[in-house]
């Protein structure tokens, strides 16, 4: 349920919200218990946020998984502009505070492209957000297929956390990122890639099938 490298990620803010709650915790007599209630609240919730369960992902070859937890927000034809350079099918899956924030693979495969690109931090359901804001371009491929997956920063989610590197081999549904605190995730599948989700429906990070290769 919870792995080190992801609870890493979160040092900072443990460190701070800890040293706030222990003032709070020493004034108490002043403020009453409810500030160090609330901050313990606080504590908690960051620890749910930072979760990062195990998953497995279906084995079959021609299945592509979905790249985050949420729920899918949008389904477009597109022009992918930064990898396969053509147009695709772009499933958007949109993150909030409660959601499994790690990324994972859509397909196994070679790691072929990895680039931050700086922009704005427009609510992640905007749909001027994909083309606006800050973002992580990433490009999987395999012998059947170039995926490509976007990590969309927003209001609240302001980082972009890479684990992999270009060149890495990765698995279906291994971990190679995270955005912190709400966000948008956009996979980008082949034209004649059958989509085997809808708008509305809840996805699970390397586990659900959102489309299947032809």
């Amino acid at each position: 349920m919870f792995r080190f490298q992801t609870l890493w990620e979160a040092r900072w803010i443990f460190a701070v919200l800890l040293v706030v709650a222990a003032l709070l915790w020493r004034m108490r007599r002043r403020l009453s218990i409810w500030p160090s209630v609330l901050m313990a609240g606080l504590i908690l919730f960051t620890i749910a946020f930072f979760r990062d369960p195990d998953r497995a992902a279906p084995p079959a070859p021609e299945a592509i998984v979905a790249a985050a937890d949420g729920v899918v927000y949008d389904i477009k034809e597109v022009e992918e502009t930064d990898v396969a350079k053509t147009k695709m099918k772009r499933i958007g899956i949109f993150l909030s505070v409660f959601n499994v924030h790690t990324n994972r693979a859509p397909i196994a495969g070679k790691v072929i492209y990895s680039k931050e690109y700086p922009g704005a931090f427009l609510d992640a359901r905007d749909p001027e957000a994909s083309g606006k804001n800050a973002c992580r371009t990433w490009g999987f491929q395999n012998d059947r297929a170039t995926i490509v997956v976007r990590q969309l920063t927003g209001m609240i989610a302001r980082r972009i956390v890479a684990w992999s590197q270009v060149g890495d081999t990765v698995a279906k549904g291994e971990r190679f990122g995270m955005i912190r605190f709400g966000s948008r995730t956009e996979v980008f599948v082949p034209l004649d890639a059958e989509i085997t989700v809808k708008e509305g429906d809840r996805v699970q990070g390397g586990a659900t099938v959102i489309a299947r290769l032809r």
